[in-house]
């Protein structure tokens, strides 16, 4: 949900290509990623307008998945060297923090796999003690149907909450294939629980949500990669879905204001320089801190997101998830009314290199061809990837 506007003169790009001024590779890159972002969404748009389903047109293998969550890192790479921090956009603060936390949780030893854990909600040592102390927490115990993230850190949170006979919710990774899942393990083999976990078993026996499901969500676990304990502020890996998915349920009524917000993290990732004046209209504050060691309620007064903030969601994000494209006609067809937009967002066009292209995007796909293979191959080999 984060905008990554970069100034560009309309003028300038009216001159012919002689009389232009001379680019960088990086605005270059920028410019391209403009335009091909913009087609993406042209191409969804005409897609929905004839009847068809704009994407995917079949379930994704686990060789795509891996590869564009791969291409997903890398972009958020590239917005972290846009955004160093100093940039005037909301949000730019954010990095700095980032990548503090990854960095200290490297260089104290207790980084988990996969790595690097950068650009991700990062893995932790005791990650799995975490979530043994959070399973015996009455707020957790109380609840029948849990919403986990996908993330690598709430793997054992998610087994948690199989194990205990609860029913698990869990989203696609970065909706992209579609929605939620619900799993219950009373649906498959008790040996097939630490499967169900990871993003094979949500496949075989998760059971796909829809808009029209009725849903009732007791407890939301997010992922972190920093938590302030005073306040809950909190802030991710800068993708904004854990965002888009409480804005999502929170439009479904499945859960309200009063619905617990629990992130699990390494004591090394509380922070106390997030605070509540610096957090975005969008963000959604925690209730409940969990560490291998100590569970904290943080007393977050600051309210949460209502639903999803229509005005804030980019062209270009509403492009790749499919879920509030479809919620999107829906809402205008029945108000008759169109929604508003956010404004446009800048993706690198290193995330459009899944897709076949012409030209200069052919070129640039076979350059960097090498690096995403080795990527790809770097996460597939990590079990704990995200679902």
């Amino acid at each position: 949900m984060m905008s990554t506007l970069v100034p560009q003169s309309a003028a300038v790009g009216m001159l012919c290509p002689a009389c232009r001024p001379k680019q960088t590779a990086r605005a270059r890159s920028v410019e391209f990623g403009r335009a091909a972002n913009q087609r993406g969404y042209l191409a969804a748009c005409r897609a929905e307008m004839q009847g068809r389903r704009a994407w995917p047109p079949r379930e994704e293998t686990e060789e795509e998945r891996l590869r564009k969550d791969a291409q997903a890192m890398q972009q958020m790479q590239a917005v972290s060297e846009l955004l160093d921090g100093t940039s005037a956009q909301p949000g730019a603060w954010k990095w700095a923090i980032r990548q503090r936390i990854w960095k200290l949780l490297e260089e104290k030893g207790q980084a988990g796999n996969p790595k690097p854990i950068d650009h991700r909600i990062p893995n932790f040592v005791g990650s799995d003690a975490a979530a043994a102390r959070l399973a015996t927490q009455a707020f957790f115990t109380d609840c029948k149907v849990i919403k986990v993230n996908p993330d690598t850190p709430q793997k054992m949170v998610r087994q948690a909450v199989l194990r205990s006979g609860q029913t698990l919710v869990t989203p696609q990774p970065r909706l992209r294939t579609g929605f939620f899942s619900t799993l219950h393990r009373d649906d498959f083999p008790a040996e097939d629980i630490p499967l169900a976990s990871t993003s094979a078993g949500v496949r075989k026996h998760g059971r796909p949500v829809s808009l029209d499901d009725p849903l009732k969500v007791d407890l939301v676990m997010v992922g972190s990669v920093a938590v302030n304990p005073a306040n809950g502020c909190r802030i991710g890996k800068g993708e904004g879905f854990a965002e888009l998915e409480y804005g999502i349920l929170r439009w479904m009524g499945a859960i309200d204001d009063d619905t617990l917000v629990v992130s699990t993290v390494h004591d090394l990732q509380l922070v106390d320089d997030i605070s509540e004046d610096m957090m975005l209209e969008h963000d959604v504050p925690v209730d409940i801190i969990v560490t291998p060691t100590q569970v904290i309620r943080t007393g977050s007064s600051r309210p949460k997101p209502p639903g999803i903030l229509w005005h804030k969601l980019s062209p270009q994000k509403l492009s790749q998830i499919r879920v509030l494209r479809e919620l999107k006609s829906r809402i205008e067809a029945e108000t008759g009314t169109e929604l508003p937009s956010g404004p446009d967002e800048v993706l690198p066009p290193i995330a459009e290199r899944g897709n076949k292209g012409r030209g200069s995007r052919r070129r640039r796909g076979k350059r960097d061809g090498n690096a995403a293979k080795r990527e790809a191959v770097a996460v597939s080999e990590k079990e704990e990837q995200h679902l």
